[in-house]
Order: C-alpha cells, then structure tokens, then sequence
C-alpha cells in the first residue's frame, strides 16, 4: 500500500522535512531513496515515487535526522536548493489599474454584483487608524472627512476592502439586477452595531454580506466576498475554502513585506476579535500525498484538491501562522493586551469570514502530525497554514 507524505521546504532556508505518514505495519521495513529531483518511498508491498517541482532540488548527500516519532511515522532532514518564491498571484491594485473594463461577482454564489466598470484611479488608503490619528492632532474638526470618497470612476482600496462609488449608474447592472441592496434608515435605538447593520451591503440571491454603505453612493466592499475579473474572461467559481486562504494569505504577505508587521488581530465588522494570528513566515512550500491506505475521515491541508484524488500529490505555496482563538472569550486577557498594542495590525472582515478563517485554521492544524500541532513560542498555540493558491493569476486575472 502506498504511504502518505508531508514534505515542508522553507526556500529562504534551504531546508526542508519530510515526514513519511505512520506506515501500516505490513508495510515495513521502508526503502527512502532521494534524488535531485524525486524522492521515492519502498516498502514490500508498493513503490511510491514523488517529483518535485522544477524549481526544487533536494541535495543527497546532506540527508540527515531521519527519525521515527511515534503518532507521525518517519521525520528526515533535508537539504534543499529552492528558487526564490516567484510571484503567484496578482494583488488587486495590478487588476483594477489595468484600465479595462471589469465585472464584480459574489464570491459565494456567482451573482453579478457590478457589471463592466472600468476605473481610471485606483488609490491605496492610508492604514485603518488613520483617521483617529487625525482626530488627535488637530484641535478643529477633521478636516479630511470627505476628502477621501472616491469619485464616479475611482477605486481606493483599503487592506481589506475597496470603495467604490455606486452613484454612476451608467457601470452598474439595471435595476432589476442590481444585486446589492442597502438599509439607509438607522434604528433610532442609536446602536452604533444595529445603525452598521441597517447599512450593510448584501447579495440579492445568497443574502452574503458583501460590505457596507459608508455613505450616500459609496459602498465598501470586502475582498474577501468578491470576484473581480475582466469583463471578457468567462467567470468560474471556486471553493469558499480556496479563495479565503488564498485571499487572507495574499494579504498578510503583502502586510508584512511593506510594514513589517507579523501580529495581527482578526475582528468582524461587528467589532469582536475573532482570533489572533503570528505570522512565522511567508516562504513554505508543502507538498502532501495521502497514499492510499489514509483512512477516508483523514483530513488534508489541500482539502478541495485531494479528497477526491487521495493517491494524488499537491504543490501549493503556504504562509505558516500561530493562533490562538478568541470567540466565546477565549484568551480575551491577550486579546486585550493585543488591542492596545501598536504592533499589532487588525484586519477587520464579515464576522461570517472570520469564523470561515478559524475553521480553516483548525482543519489545517488537525491535518498535521501530532507532533507538530502546537509550539512552545506562542503558549503551546497550535499552528495551521493558509494556503496561498497559484492558479488565481492564470484562471482569474489574465
């Protein structure tokens, strides 16, 4: 029978663990032979031969630390030569600055939401607590209230959303297909979270929040939510589970590359901390196969890919995170400290997303060996990977 594997290589390290799932007793002694370019796992029942993508190469001769952890199976060291983490995935500015026309979709149900908008500014927002800054330096009014809404044909994005202004109707699908709706009359209970309720911004057919009416003609939309693609590309749908990870990945990578952040507190737009994430490093490359002796309730980093492959092998690009989970109080003394801490970056999505985050979270680390759910560093936190998905570019955003 054929043995699962988890291969973890860290490019900037030039190293990499391969862990050979706990082999069925029937199946040892095991034959490990590694290559350049292959590695391939003996045993007296099957051969199972692994390639490694192009841009790795493993280096024989420094194998080393192979040991058995009992609960994991086999754990060898490897050295690892790795090109440098090429760039997977086109961020959103490099779309909307495209100057073509595009079309907003609801992530969740394929709704169009926008139909051909094409803008001619699109404009980066200054970090979320700017405005409170402001608030504390000047003595007057803030003076910059209404500078930054964008006009007909621009686009600002935030960390994570975008506003756009729905006011030019000439861009936006007709009336009957408008596929947000709005709730302007606040309850007169003045309830700062019932008047952000009435302004919330929904898909007509899945009723998904997708953002929230900042003002009058300008929508917040959240990129967790949303699908833009050129308007001649025909759309295709792809897994919640997929598109989050690869979203919220996306965007600690480009967080801690610009401001070297590496904590961040991740709240719904209901105001709560949902968990809180330490960011280990952005340049993991996993390779995972579950043979076919996995049992079938076995789960898997690469969920969508491998359930219906288990015999198959993926190759994705991952970022590694800690966390700690923060619902129902949990931790709420460190989520409090966090708060008041200004290394710390919150990024704010649909409260439904953040507990979407958390089960991904979860699922990745109950997915991993028992030895390596949890580090010392963080409280004994467990651990989990975001996969960062290489086939947006090439499906989505050509």
């Amino acid at each position: 029978m054929e043995a699962g594997m988890l291969l973890e290589i860290r490019r900037r390290l030039q190293g990499g663990l391969l862990i050979v799932r706990e082999p069925n007793a029937r199946s040892l002694p095991l034959d490990i032979s590694v290559t350049p370019s292959s590695l391939k796992i003996k045993s007296c029942q099957a051969c199972t031969t692994i390639n490694l993508p192009a841009e790795v190469r493993i280096v024989p001769s420094y194998c080393r630390g192979i040991q058995y952890v009992a609960g994991d199976g086999l754990h060898v060291r490897l050295q690892v030569e790795a090109d440098s983490n090429a760039k997977l995935v086109s961020t959103l500015c490099e779309i909307l600055k495209a100057n073509k026309s595009c079309i907003f979709y609801c992530q969740t149900c394929g709704e169009m939401i926008i139909k051909d908008r094409t803008f001619l500014r699109v404009l980066p927002l200054p970090s979320e607590n700017w405005s409170a800054l402001v608030e504390e330096w000047c003595c007057h009014a803030n003076p910059f209230a209404s500078v930054l809404h964008p006009q007909s044909n621009d686009c600002f994005l935030g960390d994570t959303y975008f506003l756009v202004n729905s006011g030019y109707e000439a861009h936006v699908s007709g009336a009957e297909k408008v596929n947000w709706e709005t709730e302007h009359s606040a309850s007169q209970s003045g309830s700062a979270l019932k008047s952000k309720e009435n302004n919330s911004v929904i898909c007509k057919r899945c009723k998904t929040m997708l953002g929230e009416a900042v003002s009058s003609g300008i929508i917040k939309y959240y990129i967790t939510e949303m699908i833009i693609q050129p308007s001649e590309k025909r759309f295709v749908m792809i897994p919640r589970s997929q598109f989050v990870q690869s979203i919220i990945a996306q965007c600690l990578v480009e967080l801690s590359s610009s401001r070297s952040t590496f904590r961040f507190s991740i709240q719904g737009h209901d105001g709560k901390v949902y968990t809180l994430m330490w960011l280990l490093n952005v340049d993991t490359l996993l390779m995972e196969s579950l043979g076919n002796s996995a049992p079938s309730n076995v789960f898997t980093l690469f969920e969508d890919s491998l359930r219906s492959h288990a015999k198959s092998s993926g190759t994705w690009n991952a970022v590694k995170v800690l966390y700690l989970p923060c619902i129902k109080n949990r931790n709420k003394d460190l989520a409090d400290a966090w708060g008041n801490d200004i290394g710390v970056h919150s990024l704010i999505f649909p409260s439904k997303t953040c507990l979407e985050l958390l089960l991904i979270l979860s699922l990745s680390n109950a997915s991993l060996p028992p030895s390596l759910r949890c580090m010392n560093s963080f409280q004994f936190s467990p651990y989990g990977y975001i996969i960062l998905n290489p086939f947006f570019k090439s499906r989505l955003f050509n």
